[in-house]
């Protein structure tokens, strides 16, 4: 049963907003208490954060869909729906997240960081909020916005410092084994190692982890064996070792050619040039071994590399190994560029920036794009005739209106508001006052300036004790 799993892809969708509830306030002796629709809860967020615990994404390639919970809707009474949870996956360090298209959208390193996947859907607004002193009494709610629905993909590059290159039984697991407090698998076949190992090693004040690339054969780089599977956990890596095996059975093998193929694959790969590479003549204890180490060593040094021969099994040269190697990720660390605090970059709107874009197609249609217009079509009933009027309300105050007779259109010509995939088409109609024409204006109600017996009689009182009390303050006696 796999174990280890470095690339899946990821079907996410955040929660939807809750919908805008339309109410009116009821109470004895009120019968017009005004609206009270609650506005619906935002919709829960896909947030990917790194976790140093996780190691593989194991789990997702065993449940590659997940779902954030949705807003709850408005209610009467003033009462906003809750918002949706957020749906926090954790994942191991290093992981990039891709698209479709295989461009990077994030690259999480460091334990905490986090990318939001898919964006929550915002609540719509419930009639209360949408009152105003020309729109007393609206008889709509916005919808809530759907939340984002993508497939992105996850794939896995180890972080460590030095990584283990060479042939498959060349000693790179035992390494691993004797230099830090990893126990991966041993055994004296081919591609024992099916998955990079990761170790902490400590050298002096030096603390760096090593890890073992598995897998690598001539054609590694082109998919053949497992290479191409894992070639890409060496590119983080600050140092390449190359693990040579003097004690080979192969008759047609030895250190040197060993090592022109890694290099080769490496090369072919990419982006490897500039790692600082030591080769590790592995097996002296072997005394063919010991004598093909002593017989090779000056042509690699000569190739300008730094050789330690060494024996995991017998323990040998491991010392000297590991502080150089911990000489190495200090050098490396200190060349690194600081890390600077993240700046707020502010990105003021153009003046002349509308925020939509008015286009004519082959097809005479006039299609709207913006992300105001998009989002208030998102969140219209279309069912509710006022609710319409307000969005042909809102349009026109943004200028919709006129850059489509700047564009040339005309009354009947076809417009579309959003993408051609899913976009809302209507006949247009300049300066039409569309809803509820009973309520006169859109969203006022004529019940409000209707004449109240009860309440002109109380201001005619009213006005008459007024009158009293200035005829009595004018009266001057004799």
């Amino acid at each position: 049963m796999t174990t280890f799993v470095d690339r899946v892809e990821l079907h996410v969708a955040a929660g939807n907003g809750g919908h805008g509830c339309a109410s009116v306030h009821r109470e004895k002796f009120k019968p017009l208490g005004g609206p009270d629709g609650g506005n619906g809860g935002r919709g829960g967020d896909v947030i990917l954060t790194v976790d140093q615990s996780v190691t593989t994404l194991l789990d997702y390639h065993h449940s590659p869909h997940r779902k954030a919970t949705n807003g709850k809707p408005g209610e009467g009474g003033n009462r906003s729906g809750k918002d949706g949870q957020d749906l926090i996956l954790p994942v191991p360090d290093g992981t990039v997240v891709l698209d479709g298209a295989g461009n990077v959208l994030a690259d999480l390193v460091g334990h905490g960081t986090s990318y939001v996947a898919a964006q929550g859907g915002r609540g719509g607004l419930g009639n209360a909020a949408l009152a105003s002193a020309r729109r007393k009494a609206p008889g709509f709610a916005l919808l809530g916005e759907p939340g984002d629905l993508r497939d992105i993909h996850l794939e896995l590059k180890t972080v460590a410092d030095v990584a283990l290159v060479g042939y498959p039984s060349a000693g790179k697991s035992s390494l691993i084994s004797v230099l830090s407090a990893a126990k991966p698998k041993i055994a004296d076949y081919p591609f024992t190692t099916l998955v990079p190992n990761l170790g902490v090693v400590t050298a002096g004040e030096t603390v760096y982890t090593i890890a073992d690339v598995p897998g690598l054969i001539p054609g590694a780089s082109q998919g053949k064996g497992l290479g191409l599977e894992f070639l890409r956990h060496v590119e983080r890596c600050s140092v390449l070792v190359h693990v040579l095996d003097t004690a080979t059975l192969e008759s047609d093998r030895d250190p040197v050619s060993d090592l022109d193929i890694i290099e080769a694959e490496l090369r072919e790969y990419g982006g490897l040039d500039n790692r600082p590479r030591i080769v590790v003549l592995n097996k002296i204890d072997v005394p063919d071994g010991k004598d093909l180490a002593e017989m090779v060593r000056p042509d690699l040094q000569a190739r300008g590399y730094r050789v330690f021969e060494v024996s995991a099994v017998a323990h040998i040269g491991l010392r000297e190994l590991s502080f150089a190697l911990a000489e190495l990720v200090a050098t490396s660390r200190a060349a690194r560029p600081k890390e600077e605090a993240t700046r707020i970059v502010i990105r003021p709107k153009a003046v002349d920036d509308a925020g939509f874009t008015v286009t004519r197609e082959e097809d005479g249609l006039f299609r709207v794009r913006g992300e105001k217009p998009e989002r208030w079509v998102r969140q219209t009933d279309f069912n509710n005739d006022e609710a319409v009027g307000y969005l042909a309300d809102r349009l026109n105050r943004l200028g919709v209106e006129e850059q489509l007779l700047k564009a040339g259109a005309r009354g009947g010509d076809g417009v579309a508001i959003g993408p051609e995939d899913n976009a809302v088409v209507f006949d247009w109609e300049p300066s039409v006052t569309a809803g509820a024409e009973m309520l006169g204006r859109r969203g006022e109600d004529h019940r409000f300036e209707a004449p109240r017996p009860a309440a002109q009689r109380r201001r005619d009182r009213d006005a008459e004790r007024d009158e009293a009390e200035r005829e009595f303050d004018g009266f001057e006696p004799f």
